[in-house]
């Protein structure tokens, strides 16, 4: 998205389409990038990450990194539901690639240089730094998960390994149409898989660069569950809601036994163990499972939310540390009580800031045909 961003056209030759006839992923888009700016509120409020020093009761903040991963498999899932219906073909690679390039990057860019500018005038903020020409030139051409460079915004580390996906998009659904949904599945993950065993420092440490690998299994289980909304009416009738659960009821059990510091710094196992859940999780929302939830991930407010949860994503960092940073911790001792005026000040300020930016930068560019 971008992790926020989703295809909105069909292959070519047909009239566009809204992935949100899936209803509910706007709502699930605009939860998740919620959390994520509450979870930087969190970050910034209690010292000692990645180990909970805040209330017990708070402890479902610390995951941040696995809203990245939601945002991961949904992005695979939206992009791959016109080529599902239409045979896993993508209907052209120059006008997919068009359609990405004017929905990423004129919001991204933007958001870079206000971020940069952020950075330059405030250079103390945490979860940022500031920018040299070379770092600005890396983040500008999308390099960051390919060259360490400091980082003007701390959200941005996933927009490079989102672009590097999406590059391999049409890869993925060649052999998806040609070899099928476990041998696609295998070719991607098993890299993954022997990479981690083989270099132990990869799997458990945290780095800068390298994330496109890691993440790819988590993207092409998102693909490969779009399946379902061209599946026949045996498939579709499946109970996914109780197989997401089961598929998540392990991996939360050992997040809750071992605890944040453990899962933190054992992420890059428990993302592959967790993205099976998360994809079929997606499949029973567009089987329209549970009808609640899917009601509620489709009313207005959610799907308002979800609209412009890119931009959210986005600009959410600079504003969440300029808070923190010259406002709230001058004046408040308690960290809870810091958070609570961070959550306070910040998501207001974030919501109505990331609308008018996905106004100006968003939307136009949305219904671009090439």
């Amino acid at each position: 998205m971008s992790v926020l961003t989703e295809d909105r056209t069909s292959v070519a030759g047909e009239r566009p389409r809204d992935d949100r006839r899936v209803a509910g992923l706007d709502g699930i888009r605009g939860l998740t990038a919620l959390y994520v700016v509450v979870h930087h509120c969190w970050l910034l409020s209690f010292p000692g990450y990645p180990a909970n020093t805040g209330p017990a009761w708070l402890g479902w903040l610390v995951h941040g990194r696995l809203a990245v991963v939601v945002f991961i498999v949904l992005s695979g899932f939206s992009l791959a539901i016109a080529p599902a219906r239409h045979g896993w073909r993508l209907g052209g690679a120059r006008r997919y690639a068009i359609r990405r390039a004017r929905r990423i990057l004129p919001a991204y860019w933007a958001a870079l240089i206000a971020s940069a500018l952020i950075a330059t005038f405030v250079p103390y903020l945490p979860l940022s730094e500031p920018p040299t020409f070379r770092s600005f030139a890396v983040y500008a051409l999308l390099l960051q998960d390919a060259v360490a460079a400091p980082a003007p915004n701390g959200a941005f580390w996933s927009i490079a390994a989102e672009a590097g996906l999406y590059l391999a998009f049409p890869l993925i659904l060649l052999v998806r149409r040609r070899a099928g949904a476990v041998l696609t599945l295998t070719v991607v993950t098993v890299p993954v898989v022997v990479a981690g065993l083989i270099f132990p420092a990869l799997s458990t440490g945290s780095r800068a660069v390298g994330y496109t690998l890691e993440l790819a299994p988590l993207f092409t289980v998102g693909v490969l569950a779009a399946g379902v909304v061209a599946a026949g009416e045996r498939v579709r009738r499946l109970p996914w809601p109780a197989l997401a659960g089961l598929a998540a009821a392990p991996v939360l059990a050992v997040i809750a036994v071992k605890g944040p510091a453990w899962t933190v710094t054992n992420y890059y196992w428990v993302d592959l163990a967790v993205g099976p859940a998360i994809a079929l999780f997606l499949a029973a929302v567009a089987t329209g499972r549970p009808a609640r939830l899917v009601r509620l991930l489709r009313g207005g407010p959610l799907q308002a939310l979800g609209d412009f949860s890119y931009s959210l994503y986005l600009i959410h960092m600079p504003l969440v540390a300029l808070v923190t940073t010259l406002i709230v911790r001058p004046l408040i001792g308690s960290h809870l009580a810091a958070f609570a005026v961070t959550v306070l000040l910040v998501v207001p300020l974030c919501l109505v800031t990331a609308r008018v930016f996905a106004t100006v930068l968003e939307k136009p560019f949305r219904s671009y045909t090439p």
